[in-house]
């Protein structure tokens, strides 16, 4: 299939024009080998599941990891009933896991029942049960709020002393926000977490660049490498000038002018005259 500048959802190298996807998170690996609890922040629309997804295959390839992302979007709703929080999250990280990985390396069945510690005996149960250590990474883990975001990033702490034999040996929280902003992401009322420190065994926090000037160009140049059409370096410079390398407006500029501007692929893209850059719409 065809593969074009990607400007809706994760990238899949099949499907879409991208860099090196883990490449953007080079001191993920180090950090997990350190069993490491971490956390991964970036705005909107920046690679941020793309990347850790990558990680995650990578580590699982390895044969020294059993890892898997998975997003905590669903629990969102619950607010502060944290039993249904719990349960959201386990649902989607139990259909992650099938995707993701092997059966030798899936989750025995989750116990939804009750509402206090569910998270912690079922990943308990997994780490016991997997013959490799487990990485987790919760994604959008910020859009938890109030009781159930307390009640994960709490259960995660309290297994921490336990890892890797009887808890995952790294987790990965990624989101919008750093950790010690996540009492905004309850409601917006600082005490409403009743903590000053809701995630205290933090490794890192490590923030998802844009592209550098050299990744635009790559990404660009698998478009000319699919299709001949050349982008000339003046284009390439007003690229990076105008988009300053954010992800999602570098993958949008190129999608304006090769599918809805419809440049033939026979004629090299150009600069534009000055005011007449090409405007990609809103995300």
């Amino acid at each position: 299939m065809k593969r074009r500048f990607n400007t809706t959802g994760p990238c899949r190298p099949d499907l879409h024009y991208m860099i090196p996807a883990d490449s953007r998170l080079p001191e993920a690996p180090g950090l997990v080998e350190q069993m490491g609890y971490f956390v991964v922040h970036a705005p909107r629309q920046t690679g941020k599941t793309t990347a850790l997804r990558a990680v995650a295959e990578r580590l699982t390839a390895s044969g020294r990891h059993a890892a898997a992302l998975f997003s905590c979007e669903e629990g969102s709703a619950a607010g502060d009933d944290y039993g249904s929080a719990q349960r959201a999250v386990l649902r989607e990280l139990a259909r992650a896991a099938q995707i993701a990985l092997p059966p030798e390396l899936q989750p025995p069945p989750f116990s939804l029942e009750g509402d206090e510690g569910l998270l912690s005996a079922a990943l308990t149960g997994w780490a016991r049960a997997c013959p490799r250590p487990l990485v987790l990474i919760f994604d959008e883990i910020d859009s938890l709020r109030g009781r159930g975001l307390l009640s994960v990033l709490r259960q995660l702490r309290a297994g921490f002393p336990s890892r890797p034999e009887h808890f995952p040996a790294s987790v990965i929280l990624c989101g919008l926000r750093d950790v010690r902003d996540y009492k905004v992401a309850s409601g917006g009322d600082p005490e409403r977490l009743g903590t000053a420190s809701p995630f205290n065994i933090k490794l890192e926090s490590l923030r998802l660049r844009d592209f550098s000037e050299e990744e635009l160009r790559a990404l660009y140049a698998q478009h000319t490498e699919d299709t001949g059409q050349v982008f000339l370096d003046e284009a390439l410079a007003r690229a990076f000038e105008v988009t300053a390398g954010q992800p999602w407006l570098v993958n949008a500029l190129g999608r304006e002018i090769v599918e809805k501007m419809a440049v033939p692929p026979s004629e090299p893209i150009t600069a534009p005259p000055p005011g007449r850059d090409p405007t990609p719409p809103p995300s």
